[in-house]
């Protein structure tokens, strides 16, 4: 296995998911409890990254991060350098892309949390900030989890996005997913299958902690 090419991943996966629960908790719990004629704007928005090609949305945040466009010129006017093919470019794409696998989850979570004890809070003089950490946060840790797993898996197993915006730098942007497409293409299959082994592992077990803190949670609502 490449190993600067899994740490490499490893750390795109981490600092995405922690940029994750920074943008998209807070935009979870706007959806969770606005009634605005606007959020099945944003919901759409937000879910786009599902149904959209990947190649499509790297394509269109190449153009972006290029030196012609307004993130590319932003780079280079205040650093010095283009962003295009760094791994500042794949972070921004892995946010952008795991979106809403972090959302979703969350915002359904925090829906499903009782308006009454919300509201009951409220009345007692408590903060809607302390509301929300001491209620709303326990109750959703489910969500909470299930968000944080499924972007870190998700990002983790990037091909598409990570292509277009960072081509396939080692040491820079070769992720897991580019270093098993050179080997495929190196006739390496000893390599690939031992790399594509360990995305498979990583991805059933993302998948059982998300559905056991699921099914958790919701014992732990059955026996409130």
């Amino acid at each position: 296995m490449d190993l600067p090419a899994l740490w490499l991943s490893l750390r795109l996966a981490a600092i995405t998911t922690l940029l994750l629960f920074v943008v998209g908790v807070p935009i979870a719990y706007w959806l969770a409890s606005t009634r605005s004629r606007f959020k099945p704007v944003v919901e759409a928005l937000v879910a786009l990254p599902i149904v959209l090609p990947p190649t499509v949305l790297g394509f269109f945040l190449l153009l972006s991060m290029g030196s012609n466009g307004p993130l590319g010129q932003l780079s280079e006017g205040v650093f010095g350098r283009p962003l295009a093919f760094t791994f500042e470019a794949l972070v921004i794409a892995s946010v952008l892309y795991s979106l809403p696998f972090a959302v979703q989850p969350i915002a359904v979570a925090f829906a499903a949390v009782d308006r009454g004890l919300i509201e009951a809070s409220w009345t007692l003089g408590t903060s809607r900030l302390r509301t929300f950490a001491r209620i709303m946060v326990p109750l959703s840790r489910g969500g909470l989890i299930a968000g944080g797993v499924l972007a870190f898996a998700h990002t983790l197993g990037e091909f598409g996005v990570v292509l277009m915006v960072g081509g396939n730098i080692p040491g820079v942007t070769r992720t897991l997913s580019m270093a098993i497409y050179d080997d495929v293409q190196a006739l390496d299959y000893g390599s690939a299958t031992l790399t594509a082994v360990f995305l498979l592992v990583v991805s059933f077990f993302a998948l059982v902690l998300t559905y056991a803190g699921q099914g958790r949670v919701a014992a732990a609502w059955r026996t409130t």
